[in-house]
């Protein structure tokens, strides 16, 4: 894959080109702020972009904002944001921007299998959120919950959904059949008022319900 990284840290920074090198990777580009955050997925089109939330100049949300301009400019570019903490508006924002997105803690990185893991669903297009993300929106539900008409196992799939998993992976993780599943988004989507769109996808509308709830 050809990646580009952008992050004001160089130790991370630097030790995130070495790992994804040593791996068979391409980086494209390696930057220490937003806007040659943009310049970079402009010019280089990568595969999939790690993205810190929080550069100069005032280390607030810098990066996330850059990563959604970057994603106006080349839709559907795959997006990795990693953050020092969870900010689940930040989560909630990126994946307002369609598929291909991910939002996970900088500790994720020191787990390199799942760290990799989480990258190539992404740059497959595919939808991933921290799992401590999701335990904190589990603390943060109240009555009208959008998700209060879904079985305790739909909001599980949900939950797995989240985190950026197939239905396939989901049936593994759950030790049920794919088809149980696929029921099981089923009844989500129909539960959740989520009609086939052409114009939006699904399970990302589906997580967003999930972030809002």
């Amino acid at each position: 894959m050809r990646i580009v990284i952008a992050d004001d840290a160089v130790l991370l920074r630097e030790g995130l080109i070495r790992l994804l090198t040593e791996r068979g990777h391409q980086v494209a580009a390696a930057v220490g702020d937003g806007d040659a955050l943009v310049q970079a997925v402009v010019t280089h089109r990568p595969d999939v972009s790690i993205v810190d939330v929080r550069m100069p100049p005032s280390h607030t949300d810098e990066g996330l904002r850059a990563a959604v301009q970057a994603r106006a400019l080349v839709p559907a570019t795959p997006i990795l944001v990693l953050s020092q903490y969870v900010e689940v508006s930040y989560a909630d924002d990126l994946l307002a921007t369609g598929a291909g997105v991910g939002y996970l803690l900088k500790d994720r990185v020191a787990a390199i299998g799942e760290f990799l893991d989480a990258l190539d669903r992404v740059a497959a297009g595919g939808t991933v959120l921290d799992p401590e993300v999701i335990t904190q929106l589990f603390a943060r539900r109240r009555r009208d919950d959008p998700l209060r008409d879904l079985t305790p196992r739909e909001r599980e799939v949900l939950g797995l959904m989240a985190e950026g998993h197939s239905n396939t992976a989901i049936a593994r993780t759950l030790v049920v059949t794919d088809g149980a599943v696929e029921k099981h988004v089923r009844n989500i989507f129909t539960k959740l008022d989520l009609p086939p769109d052409v114009e939006q996808h699904r399970r990302v509308r589906a997580v967003l319900a999930y972030l809002r709830g």
